[in-house]
C-alpha cells in the first residue's frame, strides 16, 4: 500500500515554549477509495526540530502494516537527514556530526525504529507558501501548540 504522510511541527519560536505537531496520512485502500487520517498532538515544551520529528514518528507509528511511504515535510532538518544521507553518516560515526554530537538522538532512533518495515522517501515543500496539505498540517500543529493540553511523556 502507498501512503503519503504530510507533517509539520510548531514550537512557537521558543525552545522552552509549547510545541505541537500535525500529521495527515493519505492512502488508497484495496477498493480504490481515498482515506485521510489526521493526528494532532497537544503541546510539550520542546524545540521545533523535535516537533518535526514527532510529527513524522506519529505518522509512521500509526501504520499497521508495511507500506511504501512518502513523507512530505517543510522541515529541511528532517528531509536533508535522509535525502543528503546525513543519517547514514551519523550511524557510521556513532551519532557524531561535523560540529559535535547529533541532537535529538532519542527521536532519530525512534524514527528509524518506526521506519523499519517501510520503504521511505522524503520530499521537502516550502512551508507557508501555498502547498495545501502542508498548510493544513501547519494549522493542526499551531492549534496543538496553542491548546491547553499537555501530551503524555513520549517515553524518550
Amino acid at each position: 500500500m502507498k501512503v503519503t504522510i504530510y507533517t509539520d511541527g510548531a514550537a512557537r519560536g521558543n525552545p522552552e515554549g509549547p510545541g505541537g505537531y500535525g500529521t495527515i496520512l493519505h492512502y488508497v485502500d484495496g477498493k480504490g477509495k481515498l482515506h485521510e487520517r489526521e493526528l494532532s498532538g497537544g503541546y510539550i515544551r520542546t524545540t521545533n526540530n523535535r516537533m518535526e520529528l514527532m510529527a513524522v514518528i506519529a505518522g509512521l507509528e500509526a501504520l499497521n502494516r508495511p507500506c511504501e511511504v512518502q513523507i512530505v515535510s517543510d522541515s529541511r532538518y528532517v528531509t536533508d537527514a535522509f535525502n543528503k544521507r546525513w543519517i547514514d553518516g551519523w550511524l557510521k560515526k556513532g551519532w557524531k556530526g561535523a560540529s559535535g554530537p547529533v541532537k535529538n538522538v532519542d527521536l532519530w532512533k525512534r524514527l528509524l525504529e518506526a521506519a523499519k518495515p517501510h520503504q521511505l522517501t522524503f520530499t521537502w515543500v516550502k512551508g507557508h507558501d501555498g502547498h495545501p496539505e502542508n498548510e493544513r498540517c501547519d494549522r493542526l500543529a499551531t492549534s496543538a501548540a496553542d491548546g491547553d493540553g499537555l501530551l503524555p511523556d513520549p517515553g524518550v
